[in-house]
């Protein structure tokens, strides 16, 4: 289980969208295995050095890409990360893309303050709490 905080994940999809505007669009969610598919406003999930959320817009040479990380398993701060990375995440680093479904669900849930991100061995699972 991993939590942000929703004000944090708006600003890395806007940061997304205007990296998308300036640099000719979204990167491929699939590392260029699916052409044309997926290349869509939405954050990627990534699980290495701690868990965070990371914009998808494209980059100009050089940039970083704004990344929020989650309130359970941020590497700076929290020295229990990596053994909640291990237990939540799995061992290996990995990403999962997370598209546009993200805004209207916000948008609909006006009191909740943190959007709740599971993951089991098939699926991603979101809802939102408050805190």
């Amino acid at each position: 289980m991993f939590t942000f905080p929703i004000p944090g994940v708006r600003k890395v999809l806007d940061r997304g969208k205007a990296d998308a505007a300036n640099n000719g669009g979204f990167r491929n969610p699939y590392y260029g295995l699916k052409p044309g598919e997926g290349e869509t406003p939405g954050v990627w999930l990534v699980g290495d050095q701690g868990v965070y959320l990371m914009s998808n817009g494209k980059l100009a040479s050089g940039d970083r890409p704004l990344v929020l990380y989650s309130d359970e398993c941020h590497p700076v701060g929290n020295p229990d990360w990596h053994d909640y990375k291990h237990r939540h995440f799995g061992g290996d680093d990995g990403i999962e893309f997370i598209g546009e479904q993200l805004i209207p669900l916000f948008d609909r849930n006006f009191r909740r303050t943190h959007l709740h991100v599971q993951l089991s061995g098939t699926e991603v699972s979101l809802s939102l709490i408050t805190r």
